[in-house]
């Protein structure tokens, strides 16, 4: 026995205030992300690295991140805020990427409304304050291209990880010592970690490494990229 389908189904086709209501979501979408990007200080880079040292290849989005912020209203929990966070992609390092979620540049106050309204002065918090970042680190390779600029690197550094890029190395760029206790996870790839010595540690997906404001490096050897995500502590410096 055949069945026959008399006719065809008809293209599904959205109607005119459906269409023009994904068009105003997108633009709304996109307005608001850019409005994000500029307020966590994405675009402090403009004018400052020339287009001859920007490296980075558009193929890929950026990483965008979901950031939810509860508070308390009238003694009851509620969400301040639930946004996405888009990565801020270096312009001089092809595949680097940082994303700064939240800061407390010291101990907060819960009796006050907790807010980041502005990028920091410095990414690295003070005694009793806390940081969270998503970085994504590409593979070593592209530091050793010819076209790397190392100079340009260091200067847009300096600016998107005030506080931070201070501590580099001269000899070793990568390696860096804070007066704080970090709690790094390994979210996605593998990387390397390196202390005194040379002494190097291979670490996958899932691992965690408790750093207590020791001198170190983070070494991407593979040919993928590796997003980590760390936990700042401030803490007093050692005497």
């Amino acid at each position: 026995m055949r069945l026959r389908i008399a006719g065809r189904l008809p293209p599904l086709r959205l109607s005119s205030e459906l269409a023009r209501g994904a068009r105003l979501f997108a633009g709304e979408n996109f307005r608001r992300q850019l409005s994000e990007n500029c307020r966590r200080g994405d675009l402090v880079m403009n004018g400052t690295i020339s287009k001859k040292t920007d490296l980075s290849k558009r193929g890929k989005k950026p990483s965008t991140y979901r950031r939810i912020v509860t508070g308390n209203v009238s003694g009851q929990a509620v969400v301040q805020s639930d946004e996405p966070l888009q990565a801020y992609e270096f312009k001089t390092v092809p595949g680097y990427e940082h994303t700064l979620i939240w800061v407390n540049p010291a101990t907060p106050d819960l009796s006050k409304e907790q807010r980041f309204d502005s990028y920091p002065d410095s990414v690295v918090p003070g005694p009793g304050g806390t940081s969270l970042h998503f970085v994504t680190f590409p593979p070593g390779a592209v530091f050793a291209d010819p076209s790397f600029d190392a100079k340009a690197a260091q200067e847009e550094s300096l600016v998107r990880l005030r506080g931070l890029a201070d501590h580099f190395e001269k000899e070793d760029s990568g390696m860096h010592k804070t007066n704080t206790v970090d709690y790094a996870v390994v979210y996605d790839g593998e990387i390397w970690l390196e202390l005194h010595n040379a002494e190097t540690l291979h670490l996958k997906r899932g691992d965690v490494v408790v750093q207590n404001g020791t001198r170190h490096a983070w070494r991407n050897k593979g040919t993928k990229p590796v997003t980590m995500l760390f936990f700042l502590n401030g803490a007093r410096e050692r005497l």
